[in-house]
């Protein structure tokens, strides 16, 4: 978590050497509380669609979580927050390095947003190599996924909430049925 946040906080220095401010990185506004609705909504349907292709993608691979995954899901009340803080510090720092930052740095680079959007989510795939390589490329898949939607919607802030509740919303229904 603390490797997350000062990669962000790097993130946000560089960018505000140049004159940006992290609020320009994130983009999308809530003026109105429909606004955070519509978010909320918009990410609970990605991850409908999402969990069905990554379900497909993992039925295909005949993938199975490994022990990297597992290690994370809580088991007492204590594990249970700390997770969440987890989970809440994935949902906004990767969603800030791999999509707002990597994909916009790549797409420059490379002049091509559908080549930024490749190379962020081979390296969103290959920082969660914890997992084991089947996961890996099906994380993978998911980051091109996120990029799409921060790309169609020009905002961070639904691919934020999905992320944080994919994670929050899996690992505490793991922890439920481990039990």
């Amino acid at each position: 978590m603390v490797l997350e946040w000062l990669l962000t906080a790097f993130i946000a220095w560089g960018i505000h050497k140049r004159g940006l401010r992290l609020r320009d990185l994130i983009r999308g506004s809530w003026q109105r509380w429909t606004s955070v609705l519509r978010d909320l909504g918009l990410a609970v349907l990605f991850l409908m669609v999402a969990n069905v292709i990554l379900g497909m993608v993992a039925y295909s691979l005949k993938a199975k979580p490994g022990m990297g995954a597992r290690n994370l899901i809580p088991h007492s009340p204590s594990e249970t927050v700390v997770y969440l803080l987890l989970t809440v510090t994935a949902g906004i720092c990767e969603e800030i390095i791999f999509r707002g930052y990597l994909q916009r740095q790549f797409s420059a680079l490379t002049r091509s947003p559908a080549a930024g959007l490749i190379l962020q989510a081979a390296v969103f795939g290959i920082a969660h190599g914890y997992q084991g390589p089947k996961f890996m490329f099906i994380i993978a898949v998911f980051g091109s996924m996120f990029g799409l939607l921060v790309a169609w919607r020009r905002s961070l802030r639904p691919a934020m909430a999905a992320h944080f509740l994919q994670d929050a919303v899996i690992g505490l229904l793991t922890a439920h049925f481990l039990k």
